[in-house]
């Protein structure tokens, strides 16, 4: 999360910036206030990643206060003039943006201040989005199984069910299999049909347009066959 603190004398300036990173889920906003002298002191005082500072202001000015700051936090300067761009990019500010600030040239700036603060970023995205099972609605009314994800073999779509073939059972739920794939660690899983998905670890052999899982034989569809190969082919072991 990249935490954020607006600096900026004219109330509506700070509304929109405000609104702008209420839409953008790794900003946060820490603080944000119309005087300057007070913004210095919070930021002192608290780790700040990113801070939207305009430049002319009363009492302490924008450039007065990037030179004060030493470079601390990223800074994307905010004003309703361009002609001091050339000096806040000399004090290496992020980016400078032209008020009424739009939100597609401020996801713009974003983007930038993101890039830089990706390997951070990722680190706590990968803990997320690793999952060790799945609950899955059954036939049987108001009953909710788990589904660990190490467990499963292949899944198998027929209309608007599908069904989950484990280790030890088969599960049958109401899903559909795009529902279904964005649920599922990618790097784990492969579709090989309009049909069917597999497991990666339990793929055994694959021989023609059929592919062997565990016990199970499977067609590989002609969409899927290419994607399939590209998979296996970085784990075949090659002649030197």
């Amino acid at each position: 999360m990249i935490k954020c603190v607006i600096i900026d004398d004219e109330q509506h300036a700070i509304d929109v910036l405000q609104s702008h990173i209420a839409k953008v889920s790794a900003l946060e906003l820490l603080h944000a206030t119309t005087n300057p002298v007070e913004a210095f002191q919070f930021v002192q005082q608290n780790h700040t990643d990113l801070i939207f500072l305009d430049i002319q202001m009363p009492e302490l000015d924008g450039l007065q206060f990037l030179k004060l700051l030493n470079e601390k936090s990223k800074v994307i300067l905010t004003t309703a003039y361009g002609e001091h761009a050339l000096e806040g990019f000399e004090h290496n500010v992020t980016d400078y943006l032209l008020k009424p600030v739009l939100f597609d040239r401020f996801l713009k700036a974003i983007q930038r201040v993101i890039a830089n603060h990706a390997p951070k970023e990722s680190v706590s995205v990968t803990h997320q989005t690793e999952k060790e099972f799945l609950f899955v609605k059954t036939g049987t009314r108001n009953k909710i199984v788990k589904v660990f994800i190490n467990d499963i073999e292949y899944i198998e779509s027929k209309g608007n069910y599908v069904t989950f073939v484990t280790t030890t059972d088969k599960i049958m739920t109401l899903l559909t299999m795009k529902e279904l794939e964005s649920e599922l660690p990618k790097s784990l899983f492969v579709r090989i049909h309009n049909s069917y998905i597999v497991a990666v670890n339990n793929i055994v052999a694959l021989e023609g347009n059929q592919i062997q899982v565990g016990k199970y034989r499977l067609t590989v569809g002609d969409t899927y066959k290419k994607s399939v190969l590209k998979l296996l082919e970085y784990h075949i072991v090659k002649k030197k």
